[in-house]
């Protein structure tokens, strides 16, 4: 039986919101006031809260922002009951993360209508999560374990080697073993991390409320996170007289871990399909109030048909390059980037190079910029 709980201070008010829902067959709990009202909701766990905004002790605001704020009740939809038609305080609600607003006086068939719309709203957004969830399931199950055992076996191929043969090797095949050893293991590691990241954002794209936390992060000044990155992955690389950088000062509007991302997943392709000695260009620049990323390289590129099939698990002439990795590494940079309320395009000729542009809003302190 769907769950509803009723938290208001006017127990006439309360009573009849009740009554009319239990005669719709709801299981239905009252609470006269905020601090019983999350008390049971972190109990009942109901389906639907429907909350008074005026109520003394916790208001009605209060109350939505602690049961957004806690990971157990973050997921129940949220009705605002107010007798004022206040644009600031319905904008205020909706901020806070509220489904939905009913205003008194209203009638029983209002109060059935919104609870219905409510409900149904959230099946189809739970719905579309278990679909999401069963594909991406489906998806692990194929490519993670081929995935996963490339770099393990390499891993797991020259530890062996160590264990069982360590006195007759020279320091040099030692040195040259581990040095293999600990990039099988970074690339472990990263594989990892894509598919985890991958999952989160799979799942976070039907959690409007958590989207928008999301966009409140920001990184203070992406030219110095840019530059120790590029600079670092260029040096490992062997190509640090191929790096250019031309960056200006910014605040984006996301946070340093997944900026971090979004850039080491583009460089990354940038040095891995480019020849040595061909340059890696890095360009930064404003756009009214949008940061935009350049990332350029004179590499292989990709025929017009390999752009449109850009996507998760996608890799492009695997026999003839040899290439390693599940391809998530673009498609994770163009999801966190549009979750982020960003676009990220790709521009390439093949044989000749690629250019993908990342486009991000910048935070509220950081609409000036100043070059480096």
């Amino acid at each position: 039986m769907t769950k509803v709980l009723v938290i208001d201070d006017e127990a006439a008010i309360r009573d009849v919101i009740m009554m009319t829902l239990r005669k719709s067959d709801f299981e239905v709990y009252g609470a006269g006031n905020g601090v019983e009202g999350l008390e049971l909701a972190r109990k009942k766990l109901p389906d639907l809260i429907i909350c008074d905004v005026r109520m003394e002790l916790v208001d009605g605001y209060e109350v939505l922002a602690a049961i957004r704020n806690d990971p157990l009740t973050a997921w129940i939809p949220f009705i605002l009951i107010t007798a004022e038609q206040s644009p600031r305080g319905m904008r205020q609600g909706m901020q806070l993360g509220a489904d939905d607003y009913l205003v008194k006086p209203f009638s029983p068939a209002d109060l059935r209508a919104a609870v219905d719309a409510r409900l149904q709203k959230h099946r189809v957004l739970v719905q579309q999560a278990e679909t999401k969830l069963e594909e991406l399931r489906a998806q692990l199950s194929t490519a993670l374990p081929h995935e996963l055992r490339t770099p393990l076996n390499g891993i797991l191929g020259y530890a062996d080697i160590l264990r069982k043969q360590f006195g007759e090797l020279e320091p040099l095949e030692v040195s040259q073993m581990a040095e293999r050893i600990y990039k099988n293991g970074k690339r472990l590691h990263r594989l990892i991390e894509n598919f985890l990241i991958y999952a989160q954002i799979e799942i976070l794209k039907m959690d409007y409320q958590k989207i928008e936390q999301l966009r409140k992060s920001s990184t203070a000044d992406v030219s110095k996170l840019i530059d120790t990155a590029a600079r670092q992955r260029a040096y490992e690389a062997g190509r640090t007289m191929d790096l250019s950088l031309q960056l200006i000062s910014a605040c984006v509007a996301m946070s340093p871990d997944y900026f971090g991302k979004v850039f080491e997943e583009l460089f990354d392709n940038a040095i891995r399909y480019s020849k040595k000695g061909t340059p890696l260009r890095i360009l930064t620049e404003l756009r009214a109030d949008r940061f935009v990323l350049h990332v350029e390289d004179e590499g292989r590129g990709l025929s017009p048909e390999q752009l449109l099939n850009i996507g998760a698990y996608m890799q492009f002439e695997r026999k003839i390059y040899e290439q390693q990795g599940s391809g998530l590494g673009l498609t994770v940079a163009k999801r966190l980037t549009e979750l982020h309320g960003g676009s990220l395009s790709v521009e390439s000729e093949y044989k000749t190079g690629t250019r993908v542009t990342v486009i991000l809003p910048l935070a509220p302190d950081g609409t000036g910029a100043q070059p480096d």
